[in-house]
């Protein structure tokens, strides 16, 4: 356990690209990160989230989880999805992963990491090396910094 005793321990773990100690338990678990985040926990957020967060390591569009939310008889629009995976990604929950200009990723797994596209499947999926490196990163113009580096690698199936 961590011995410290401020207030600040989950923002700084967010902001350091961990999320809460979970328990094991979807619904307690997704109150907590929500409530961590700043979040209220409102009856969507948390169908949502326990769709998002209890299943692993996750890659999802705003539709593959409204599909699932439907499937699962959650009473949300697209819109709402939608909301909701930029709330929680603003929050630090979520990493955002833009495949191409049509294509966007919500990854559950907010550490630094990079991706194979599977073309063919439509799917993304985590580098498993975490030594990965680019060995040059370009000049950053005057007044920017990198806030960070999201390398996709695509793949398609050799005929």
């Amino acid at each position: 356990m961590n011995d410290k005793t401020s207030g600040n321990d989950d923002a700084e773990a967010r902001a350091a690209g961990h999320q809460p100690a979970l328990t094991g338990c979807p619904w307690h678990d997704v109150n907590e990160m929500l409530q961590a985040a700043g979040l209220r926990p409102t009856r969507q957020r948390m169908a949502l989230g326990w769709l998002l967060f209890g299943k692993g390591a996750r890659h999802l569009t705003a539709e593959m989880l409204y599909e699932e939310a439907t499937l699962a008889k959650v009473p949300v629009s697209l819109a709402t999805v939608y909301n909701t995976l930029n709330q929680l990604t603003d929050a630090g929950l979520l990493r955002q992963v833009s495949v191409d200009g049509t294509k966007t990723y919500f990854d559950t797994n907010v550490t630094a990491h990079h991706h194979f596209y599977l073309e063919n499947n439509h799917e993304l999926v985590d580098i498993p090396d975490p030594h990965l490196v680019l060995s040059k990163m370009p000049d950053v113009p005057e007044g920017y910094e990198i806030s960070r580096v999201d390398m996709v690698v695509r793949l398609r199936k050799k005929r």
